[in-house]
């Protein structure tokens, strides 16, 4: 059965232009949900206008097929090329995206934002533009999973944990659904917000997010736990992961004793304060060893760990390997 809708009357974007084009840059192992949503808000809002107002190409840095993370595999309509003024060019990152990042692309980026280009990156992509140099200076965000080696790698980026950054002629998403969020906004900006409801609508998107809104759920949220003071004391440790807090400190800083702080960790989280201290940091020294080229002593000064040889005893405690192992396991897999 056909779906009927009403058509939506938009506003123009201006004064004798036609539909604006999109160019998606797919990059090998790219995330496939950050891809498709952004091409589903374009689709359905030419759909609700009944106009064409957006057209798309695909292209990427290879004459094959390309490849998502999900292993399903893409055709692009043209290969990397020069593109008109007034295209808007989107990265589509995702697994690896260090891999991804050929100086083929990078020139090309590099020369197509010399031209005035619009430039966005979805997911991982981010990384690309920062490469580039394309996001010096400006605000920006990334997966949360590839946070950490962002800031490190590049400092002269105001990098946010926001879901998305519009900085100018610069975007940036988090990944996921965010592709969706920031569409929303650019066809709101394009065509009226009546026009970018309508969109949400379509997708079954009820809460539409903004750019203050952070990409990970709440503390509470994603530990299971409603606990006010546990809450605020997890979230001060994964604020000061390079140097960590006593939890003495901690505990005071929440108006508790330390045997009181030690005995609400272990009633909801079935382990010590410093347990679960030390599991966040080892968390982050294994985002550096997998996705930066820094040193084993670096990662450890960075994670909290004076000592190399500490670091690197409780790394393989709890991850059954050394951390220089861990680096030259990674280093492997990237060169295959």
């Amino acid at each position: 059965m056909q779906k009927q809708m009403s058509r939506i009357d938009v506003e123009p974007r201006g004064t004798g232009e036609g539909p604006r084009r999109f160019v998606f840059v797919l990059l090998e192992n790219f995330s496939l949900l950050s891809y498709a949503a952004a091409v589903e808000c374009l689709r359905i809002a030419n759909r609700m206008a009944s106009a064409p107002l957006y057209e798309w190409i695909v292209t990427a840095d290879t004459d094959e097929l390309v490849s998502c993370s999900a292993g399903s595999r893409f055709q692009v309509d043209q290969p990397l090329g020069e593109l008109n003024r007034d295209d808007t060019v989107l990265l589509c990152g995702g697994a690896e995206i260090q891999k991804a990042t050929t100086k083929r692309l990078l020139n090309w980026v590099r020369r197509e934002a010399r031209r005035g280009l619009r430039m966005g990156g979805l997911c991982t992509a981010a990384y690309v533009l920062a490469r580039a140099g394309l996001l010096d200076g400006k605000r920006a965000t990334i997966h949360w999973e590839n946070h950490d080696s962002f800031a490190e790698e590049f400092d002269e980026v105001q990098l946010t944990k926001s879901v998305f950054v519009v900085d100018g002629n610069r975007m940036t998403t988090a990944g996921g659904t965010s592709s969706i969020d920031l569409m929303l906004k650019v066809i709101a900006a394009d065509h009226g917000e009546k026009l970018a409801n309508a969109v949400a609508d379509q997708l079954i998107y009820s809460a539409i997010r903004t750019d203050q809104d952070t990409q990970r759920l709440s503390v509470p949220t994603r530990i299971g736990v409603r606990h006010p003071k546990l809450s605020q004391v997890i979230q001060m440790m994964e604020q000061n992961i390079e140097e960590p807090i006593s939890p003495s400190i901690l505990a005071k800083e929440v108006g508790m004793s330390t045997r009181q702080l030690e005995r609400l960790f272990r009633r909801y989280l079935n382990r010590s304060p410093k347990r679960y201290y030390m599991e966040l940091r080892l968390q982050k020294a294994r985002n550096l060893l997998m996705q930066t080229d820094m040193t084993v002593i670096n990662v450890a000064l960075a994670c909290g760990f004076a000592s190399p040889s500490h670091f690197s005893k409780c790394y393989r405690a709890h991850y059954n390997t050394t951390p220089y192992r861990e680096r030259g396991t990674q280093a492997a897999r990237l060169t295959v």
